[in-house]
């Protein structure tokens, strides 16, 4: 038996139901602004590079926006705005940036596999900050001054970063807290 799993199934990141809750649904003649879409795509992860265009990247050139997804290896899509409507949507080749073809609809997915919403997001956030505050008096109880200042430096920085990018590195450790589990529960 093989059995192949991401590290999303191994640490349960991120909740199915708030993913698909993210992806942003485009289609010609809607009405979005072109900086509701750029801002939405920072909430998912993307972000801008108007030099470097690779994967869980965009672009912005006046009234277009090209997005390279996620999901894509080749083919970016790009997104033409009148005003605050949406005029056009193409499927474009990313060297060349030759049009391929017409869409009338396109899902852009979050650029990570792990992806909250804000309220979670701050809920778990504040009750990582208490259980930080907990342990670090632990380890002050404990006399262990370096051990309660590293992890209040580290976990502070996670927090940060969490708040502000919406992920960390090692956010696996974490888990618990997004997916509102209580600690040893599996």
């Amino acid at each position: 038996v093989i059995i192949v799993a991401s590290v999303s199934c191994i640490y349960s990141l991120g909740d199915p139901i708030d993913y698909r809750s993210m992806v942003i649904s485009l289609r010609p003649g809607m009405q979005k602004s072109r900086d509701e879409l750029l801002k939405k795509l920072v909430e998912l992860q993307y972000e801008r590079n108007d030099i470097n265009f690779i994967r869980n990247k965009f672009r912005v050139r006046g009234d277009v926006v090209e997005i390279f997804p996620a999901n894509s290896s080749e083919k970016t899509v790009r997104v033409e705005f009148f005003g605050d409507e949406v005029d056009g949507i193409y499927e474009i080749e990313l060297v060349t940036g030759r049009k391929l073809c017409s869409l009338e609809h396109v899902a852009i997915f979050p650029a990570t596999h792990y992806a909250i919403n804000n309220e979670t997001k701050e809920q778990a956030l504040k009750q990582i900050e208490e259980d930080m505050q907990k342990q670090v008096k632990e380890f002050e109880d404990a006399g262990k001054f370096i051990e309660a200042q590293r992890i209040k430096e580290r976990v502070s920085y996670d927090i940060e970063m969490i708040r502000e990018m919406g992920y960390t590195n090692g956010i696996e450790n974490y888990s618990r807290y997004f997916d509102g589990r209580k600690p040893g529960e599996a």
